[in-house]
């Protein structure tokens, strides 16, 4: 067995990694080159600033082992003009000179680790090692924190119709190829739950990392995917990561991506087709490898007709297309959905699951779920923290005489199963519109807050009030 499949969690961490070595004795970096080349899978060397600075135009390095003396500008000069000009790349100094000035301006500059000469290898590789180990802790971290909003846990499909079976079939034998896929469907179908599955399945490494692309301005999408330098715009008062680096080996997920501006898309078609992304402010391409999942609740094809996305583009993310089908369709899942819904909920909201009766199963099926699952999710979390199906609120907007009648109400809902298809639909659809235009009430009247809080987005909400005779 090789030195870098010794150790299979060390492998994981430091695969696909390229380092650049530069030092101005011959000896030293052949004798890194040697201890380096079999952990990584790529090792450079130059013997100067400038070299180093040369290499860097052509190629992304993760981490630069640099001699402080160097012929020419020294490389604490050179670190610090590396920073300025937005490198994030990791820096280990090394040095002949373990005085404390030079350390300290070492570590100012922004060095990742100072490390004395003469050293041996473990040593070496012991600060290797922590480098690469912050950089992984940093962008889990930070994918971490895009997460904490979204409490609800992917896991599996929830379906037991014949469509959602072929849905699964699909996914399962699309993920494990590296190819582009469209996922389509309804607002609230459970876009983000087929991309996680195609991405669980995959078997990738990296992580997966989802953005909506509706919900981020124009102006700031491109730093988001690609990153950018120190000054690269106002306000850019340090470098970063862009999305696609915190996808490096795993799956990037565009959410909504008919929101992207023609002038993104041109740019994504770029990095879709040459692996390789640029950040703002800099001239240095970067090597990735990221699996993209698209999704979009339009027909792609009509908005390619309108002039309103790039040919070029939709015909290079529909290499395969998976197409979620809308809740009203498959009244089967509708059971099974809520059933996991209130198990989910449950354990995240400390209180004890609501059984569904029934009658009440009953109208959930009969009722056509503009919102999908998402709706359905914010139905059954009303309900754990209420304690039970809002049957009262059902009846009493159904039937206004009994409103003063609760307990009655509450019987004739839950207990009657005698009750029609037609008669079930439309309480669910009085209760729907008297539950919006509460939240709408509450949000003072703006559309993107209540929308926002009923988890369904604008144009669903702006239909719904169409509907109900409310103009903006």
């Amino acid at each position: 067995m090789s030195e870098r499949q010794s150790n299979p969690a060390e492998a994981d961490n430091w695969q696909r990694r390229a380092i650049l070595v530069v030092d101005d004795e011959a000896g030293m970096r052949s004798f890194l080159s040697r201890a380096l080349e079999r952990k990584v899978d790529s090792v450079v060397t130059a013997d100067s600033a400038e070299a180093g600075a040369a290499l860097l135009e052509q190629r992304h390095f993760d981490l630069i082992l640099l001699d402080v003396a160097l012929p020419g500008a020294s490389g604490v000069e050179w670190l610090k003009a590396l920073r300025a000009a937005g490198n994030p790349a990791d820096v280990i100094l090394m040095t002949a000179f373990a005085d404390m000035e030079t350390a300290i301006a070492a570590l100012r500059s922004g060095a990742a680790d100072f490390i004395v000469k003469p050293f041996r290898v473990d040593q070496m590789l012991n600060a290797i090692r922590r480098c690469f180990d912050r950089t992984r802790l940093t962008r889990e971290n930070y994918l971490l924190r895009r997460e904490l909003d979204k409490y609800t846990i992917h896991k599996h499909f929830i379906g037991e119709s014949d469509a959602m079976k072929k849905v699964m079939a699909l996914v399962a034998r699309v993920a494990p190829m590296p190819s582009t896929v469209l996922v389509t469907g309804e607002s609230g179908t459970g876009k983000e739950v087929v991309a996680r599955e195609l991405h669980r399945l995959s078997g990738r490494q990296g992580q997966f990392v989802p953005l909506n692309c509706g919900a981020m301005a124009p102006e700031i999408i491109e730093s988001e995917l690609f990153g950018h330098a120190k000054g690269a715009f106002t306000g850019a008062a340090g470098a970063r990561h862009g999305l696609f680096l915190y996808a490096d080996g795993g799956t990037l997920f565009l959410d909504e991506i008919s929101e992207l501006p023609l002038a993104m898309q041109a740019k994504l078609l770029r990095v879709i087709e040459d692996r390789r992304i640029r950040p703002l402010g800099t001239e240095r391409e970067i090597v990735v490898d990221v699996r993209i999942v698209a999704a979009c609740n339009r027909n792609l094809a009509n908005e390619v007709a309108a002039g309103r996305f790039r040919q070029d583009l939709y015909y290079r993310l529909d290499v395969v297309s998976v197409a979620i089908p809308p809740l009203r369709t498959r009244p089967e899942d509708i059971v099974p959905l809520a059933e996991h819904f209130s198990e989910q909920l449950s354990a995240q909201l400390g209180l004890p699951v609501v059984p569904l009766s029934p009658s009440l199963a009953r109208l959930l099926k009969a009722y056509d779920w503009p919102g999908n699952a998402r709706e359905l999710r914010n139905l059954v979390e009303r309900a754990l923290i209420l304690g039970e199906y809002p049957a009262e609120l059902l009846a009493q907007a159904g039937d206004p005489a009994q409103a003063g009648q609760p307990e009655a109400v509450h019987d004739q809902v839950v207990q009657d199963d005698a009750a029609t298809p037609a008669d079930e639909a439309t309480l669910l659809e009085s209760v729907e519109r008297r539950h919006i235009l509460q939240v709408l009430a509450a949000a003072g009247g703006n559309r993107v807050e209540a929308a926002r809080r009923l988890g369904i987005s604008r144009r669903t909400l702006d239909r719904k009030c169409l509907q109900w005779g409310l103009r903006p």
